[in-house]
């Protein structure tokens, strides 16, 4: 375990350094002026001699992540669970929530600031809307698809449709709900910087505006780099979390 664990720290590295390798080099082959693409070292600098004003913004846009994919998660696994329960709810409500996955996410957003303000909650809200669709269409794919022979089980044991759901289809789904959650680790920041992008007294996507207007291209780079290392630290907690919550499933 703990040398599977190295290897992959390791093979990360070698990762990282490849990218910076490749990075410094396309900025001295091209000769590209700093306010048009900054090379790592700019890019560092910007995080030496703003790293508290940054990390400042990270933990707002942060702290919008977790509460929007807490709230996501939890709306949209509920749901699954109605409309596998209940075909009259899956008739009414799966038509408009399939369809409303049609709407770019830029044109709610304004509507959004419009109707809960520049705060927190328009940006919560926001990455709620990004990731709740794809943890409903996973988790109730996976309820939906229960083997036959556990449903077979629960008959010859008298469960009722409630008891079948609770004990049998829901266990037998979580893998389902793990794939979403996977999904919804990656686009919930995601969703928080759109929900900042349109209007915002902070955050990620608020530093990257004002250094845009400013030429300030290396701050940008700096914060697009803390909103990658954001994706791929909850990526791993929820990795580490579904790991858990499905430990007879083998790792691929």
């Amino acid at each position: 375990m703990l040398k599977r664990a190295l290897k992959r720290i390791l093979r990360s590295l070698f990762g990282i350094l490849l990218f910076i390798a490749i990075w410094e080099s396309v900025v001295q082959i091209g000769e590209f002026p700093p306010f048009l693409l900054p090379g790592p070292a700019a890019v560092f600098s910007a995080f030496l001699n703003q790293g508290v004003f940054l990390l400042h913004h990270a933990g707002i846009t942060a702290w919008e992540t977790v509460l929007g994919f807490l709230f996501g998660v939890s709306a949209g696994a509920s749901l699954a669970v109605l409309l596998a329960a209940s075909p009259r709810i899956r008739l009414f409500l799966l038509p408009p929530i399939a369809a409303t996955q049609s709407l770019p996410v830029f044109a709610i957003a304004p509507l959004l600031v419009l109707w809960f303000g520049f705060g927190l909650a328009s940006k919560v809200v926001m990455a709620v809307i990004v990731i709740f669709f794809s943890v409903t269409s996973t988790f109730f794919d996976g309820l939906r698809r229960t083997d036959q022979s556990l449903l077979d089980l629960g008959k010859l044991h008298g469960l009722n449709r409630w008891q079948t759901l609770r004990y049998i289809r829901i266990p037998a789904a979580l893998p389902s709900l793990a794939s979403g959650m996977r999904i919804a680790a990656v686009f919930a920041p995601i969703g928080a910087v759109v929900g900042e992008w349109v209007g915002a007294k902070g955050g990620l996507a608020f530093i990257m505006l004002q250094s845009n207007a400013r030429m300030q291209t290396a701050t940008m780079f700096a914060a697009l780099i803390l909103l990658a290392v954001m994706v791929l630290s909850l990526r791993a907690v929820v990795e580490f979390a579904t790991s858990r919550m499905i430990y007879w499933q083998k790792e691929i």
